[in-house]
């Protein structure tokens, strides 16, 4: 009889541990497919963010699993300032942000700080273009020492640029291996800005290298009829380990033109950028892709 008992018993709570198995693979199916929630920060000065944010976003929900969230400023001047920042849990709910701000004269040391924080304790970052170019003041143009009042932007990208030459193509030279860019090959650029480079943090790793050749102008050939094209070289995609919890940073300099970040080979270094900031990618992942 008891075992009668225990038998029937078993029958009863049989279905229930059917129903709640079931229930922890859809759970786990759940997870595994939730969408990376991605906020791309965009506008200022220079470029045409209207068009850009909507390239980006098709492109990287096109890749990859995430939703991405655009904050798009309508002012295109140097001081484009983005209320979101007003907030001090501002990155709450986000993977990953994507600054694609151009911002160089937005200084005020409380709202930066803001935005450096979140990074600070951990919100991973992937940083485009003119990006690099902004919150920055006093002597910028020299390397900027660590811990320095004017440092904090810097630190955080990784590598400090000030300025760009002329429009030319750039040459995309791979340097060494990475999930990142696992199996992509070099390639040209149309008409681009190659950032300089003053100084590489500690904690960057150079991915990708540009060379970009300029021909003298109208003035230098007058001057040198014979005046030679100049060849300068820059990192414009690395990745960066920041402050005490090595956040995770991608950046890339690349990117002024739409017809850049519509090119599938950008397109997918900064979704692969996305995907490593969020620690998504890794060697096994990449090889796998």
């Amino acid at each position: 009889m008891q075992k009668f008992i225990l038998l029937a018993f078993a029958a009863i709570l049989s279905p229930f541990f059917v129903a709640s198995a079931t229930h922890g693979e859809d759970a786990a199916a759940s997870s595994e497919t939730k969408p990376l929630q991605v906020l791309l920060v965009a506008g200022g000065c220079c470029h045409d963010y209207t068009s850009q944010t909507k390239i980006l976003k098709e492109g990287l929900e096109e890749r990859i699993n995430a939703k991405v969230t655009v904050v798009l400023s309508d002012n295109t001047t140097t001081r484009a300032r983005f209320d979101i920042y007003e907030s001090d849990d501002w990155a709450d709910g986000y993977d990953v942000v994507i600054h694609d701000e151009c911002s160089a004269d937005v200084i005020e040391k409380p709202y930066v700080n803001r935005i450096l924080k979140q990074h600070l304790d951990g919100v991973p970052a992937v940083n485009l273009h003119c990006a690099m170019h902004s919150y920055r003041w006093d002597d910028f143009r020299q390397p900027v020492k660590d811990g320095a009042d004017n440092a904090g932007w810097y630190e955080m990208l990784g590598l400090q640029s000030t300025g760009h030459g002329p429009k030319f193509p750039i040459d995309i030279k791979h340097l060494d291996k990475h999930p990142i860019t696992a199996g992509m090959e070099d390639w040209t650029t149309i008409n681009e800005e190659l950032y300089n480079n003053i100084r590489v943090f500690d904690g960057a790793s150079a991915l990708i290298q540009g060379v970009q050749e300029t021909p003298p102008n109208k003035k230098q050939l007058k001057q040198d009829p014979n005046a030679k094209a100049k060849e300068a070289t820059a990192v414009v995609a690395w990745t960066n380990e920041y402050g005490p919890n090595k956040t995770r940073i991608f950046s890339t300099s690349l990117g002024h033109q739409n017809e850049t970040v519509a090119d599938t080979r950008y397109m997918d270094l900064v979704s692969r950028g996305v995907l490593w900031a969020a620690g998504q990618l890794d060697e096994t992942t990449a090889s796998a892709e």
